[in-house]
């Protein structure tokens, strides 16, 4: 009996790959199929390249309407989630070179504590830890920030992210080598 996507075969990227046939000749339910599997996690992709969910919504949203327009093209020898995080990562490169540059922190008005069920105290710390993350990540290039999550927060190996930004595995390697040490330092304080 042949399985259909909807029905699995233990392998997400066959069911990938007969869907992203489906979507290339105009299936609409397929192409459904796969924003519904690939969405949340290119959403989160984008969101901790970009620093802001509404940024990260827009970004998935343009790269899944690219994707769309472009399926006839997609090669069949790749997986379409390498194809779609190839996409979705370069929106997200893209809207981090054009951003101006950041402003000085003591121009930005100190946001307000969200209530927490549990200790103030603890709260405070872990949203400061947060915080300086994020201003520590704002000074990766968007390279080294998009190697580093790639490969720290989502464990892509070296190989995938390579094809996915478009550069060598050397040059992978480097970016998050120099990403970990940059962030290291940077986080010195939290350690």
């Amino acid at each position: 009996m042949d399985k259909t996507p909807a029905e699995g075969d233990g392998h997400p990227w066959r069911a990938d790959g007969l869907l992203a046939v489906r979507a290339g000749e105009g299936d609409e339910e397929a192409f459904e199929a796969l924003v519904r599997r690939h969405g949340p996690v290119l959403l989160q992709l984008a969101t901790r390249l970009l620093g802001s969910r509404t940024e990260a919504e827009d970004a998935v949203q343009d790269s899944f309407i690219a994707a769309w327009r472009k399926l006839p093209e997609f090669r069949r020898d790749a997986a379409f989630r390498t194809w779609m995080y190839r996409i979705v990562t370069n929106r997200c490169l893209n809207a981090l070179r054009a951003r101006r540059p950041v402003t000085g922190l003591e121009s930005v008005p100190e946001p307000q504590a969200p209530e927490h069920a549990f200790s103030p105290a603890r709260a405070a710390e872990s949203h400061a830890a947060v915080e300086a993350l994020s201003v520590a990540m704002a000074g990766l290039s968007p390279e080294q920030r998009a190697c580093w999550v790639l490969r720290e927060l989502h464990g892509l190996p070296n190989e995938t992210i390579a094809e996915t930004v478009g550069i060598s595995q050397q040059a992978v390697r480097a970016r998050v080598f120099r990403a970990r040490r940059y962030l290291t330092e940077a986080m010195g304080a939290w350690r």
